[in-house]
């Protein structure tokens, strides 16, 4: 199994998955031709891509989904709620709408999306169960619910949402609504919240932890980490590698 992000941050994200006989992109929030230049940079081609899962339709997770699609014939996994607020952007394109709540079989993986609370449509996060491991996902979501911590709780990769230092949000530029809409519980994880969900669902098998979702105006990359490690520094449980996410680059390829 390979697990990369190929990019991460409020102006596009995009997480790519390769098990024993699939490989997949959970959101594509860049341009078609710039995550096809991405993926070439970890030796795969975008035509070898078996399905595109789509989180929430906020641009900045499908942009270059429909494009994509289109072009390389893909499928897109999407939730029926979700597709009906895209039908635009998915237009001939083959759909394969879901149910949150309900796993479903999709070549060799098993797929649970599971609900978080944010400002869209239906929202989800994803456990992407393979015979290699067992990847959690949730990047957009104001509040860590007991049914997302029960969710990522088994996770041998985790995909995990770090937004925002929240000194640097309550004095950045943003307006004051946009930073209480950040804040709220329709909104997104600070760096101490994702680090205290990590340090609650630890467990001896966890081999990778992605902070991912990071803000350009309200975090760094290197306040994020310490945060993470900080938190995680008094455990003897396990020793995750832990990889953190930007907007400019994709990531280390994470290999199990």
């Amino acid at each position: 199994m390979r697990v990369c992000l190929l990019a991460s941050g409020s102006k596009g994200n995009s997480l790519f998955i390769e098990t024993g006989d699939t490989k997949l992109l959970i959101d594509a929030g860049l341009s078609a031709r710039e995550i096809a230049c991405r993926l070439e940079t970890i030796g795969v081609s975008a035509s070898e891509l078996n399905g595109i899962l789509i989180s929430h339709e906020h641009v900045d997770h499908i942009r270059g989904a429909g494009t994509l699609a289109r072009r390389f014939k893909i499928p897109v996994l999407i939730s029926y709620p979700t597709s009906n607020q895209t039908q635009e952007h998915f237009r001939s394109v083959n759909l394969i709408e879901f149910e949150s709540g309900c796993s479903f079989e999709f070549r060799d993986v098993l797929i649970d999306p599971f609900p978080t609370t944010h400002d869209s449509t239906d929202p989800v996060g994803f456990v992407i169960d393979s015979c290699e491991a067992r990847i959690g996902f949730a990047t957009d979501l104001g509040i860590v619910t007991r049914l997302v911590q029960e969710k990522l709780r088994k996770s041998r990769v985790l995909v995990l949402e770090s937004n925002h230092d929240e000194d640097m949000l309550l004095n950045g530029p943003y307006p004051w609504h946009l930073k209480q809409r950040i804040k709220s519980r329709h909104g997104h994880l600070s760096n101490v919240e994702s680090a205290e969900l990590i340090a609650e669902i630890i467990h001896s098998e966890l081999e990778g932890v992605f902070l991912a979702h990071l803000s350009e105006a309200n975090n760094q990359p290197e306040i994020a980490l310490e945060v993470c490690r900080e938190k995680l520094s008094g455990t003897t449980i396990c020793s995750p590698r832990i990889f953190v996410g930007n907007q400019q680059s994709v990531s280390d390829v994470l290999t199990l």
